[in-house]
């Protein structure tokens, strides 16, 4: 099985910049084995990558919704299957899959059901997979963040932010997901926390990963549709994202982390 990171928290918490940022940790580090998944339906990790938009898994449910003859040997949902695995965007070490916006009333629950079963066929080929869900709380509900090795919570400095990540790792156990560890990334946060956003992270019994400060060099590398993947090594927010992947262990042979459960 693959070493998966999971990607949640509120809209705006910068979920996106970080998978992006932790997919160039890997990279760094001579993973070049990578599946990448968008599966919030305002995606926009691709361009954060530098790659072509893929057909999307919203796509392929869109061309096969009228569709009744299948090739020979294959139902529909084989099919289906078979057309998401043919939709990836290949890079350089790297395969992204996006879900897309689906359309209609109640095709978001169909939809998931394809993902999960595409993604099950999927990921045994790869060594790391990067999960970067919606905002909010609602993919977990539709059990589309499963088998994770460690799901980061995204919050801004804030009492909301924090309390939100908080009910998002309560649901989490609450759904009895196979998350093996959750924990809290503070980003566009000075170094230092004030007391009272430490205290409720610590009464709430959540692990804080660590944080990723402000950047003005991920505005400028956005404003100019520079993918996040040539940042340099150097760079403060590029330097914080990797210290977090490497205490969670996604860079280590096996996936051991160096932090205990949240």
């Amino acid at each position: 099985m693959p070493y998966t990171l999971a990607v949640a928290g509120k809209g705006g918490t910068g979920k996106t910049t970080f998978a992006a940022l932790a997919i160039r940790s890997l990279l760094a580090a001579g993973r070049h084995n990578i599946l990448a998944v968008d599966a919030d339906p305002n995606a926009n990790l691709a361009d954060l990558l530098g790659l072509e938009m893929p057909t999307t898994v919203a796509d392929v449910l869109d061309e096969t919704k009228g569709l009744r003859e299948m090739p020979p040997g294959m139902t529909k949902d084989r099919y289906l299957e078979y057309r998401v695995q043919t939709s990836l965007s290949e890079g350089a070490g790297i395969d992204l899959l996006v879900m897309g916006r689906p359309e209609g009333k109640g095709c978001y629950c169909f939809a998931n059901s394809v993902l999960r079963r595409a993604m099950e066929g999927l990921t045994g080929s790869y060594d790391r997979v990067v999960l970067d869900n919606e905002a909010g709380m609602e993919h977990l509900s539709r059990h589309t963040t499963q088998d994770v090795d460690v799901l980061f919570i995204l919050s801004d400095p804030s009492l909301v932010g924090v309390r939100s990540a908080i009910r998002i790792r309560d649901i989490a156990r609450e759904l009895e997901l196979k998350i093996k560890d959750i924990r809290l990334v503070v980003n566009r946060s000075p170094e230092s926390l004030p007391d009272r956003l430490v205290s409720e992270i610590e009464s709430a019994g959540l692990v804080l990963a660590g944080i990723v400060p402000p950047s003005d060099e991920i505005q400028e590398y956005e404003l100019e549709e520079r993918p996040l993947l040539t940042m340099p090594a150097e760079s403060e927010v590029v330097r914080a994202v990797r210290s977090i992947i490497v205490a969670a262990g996604a860079l280590a042979a096996d996936g051991v982390s160096t932090m205990g459960q949240g």
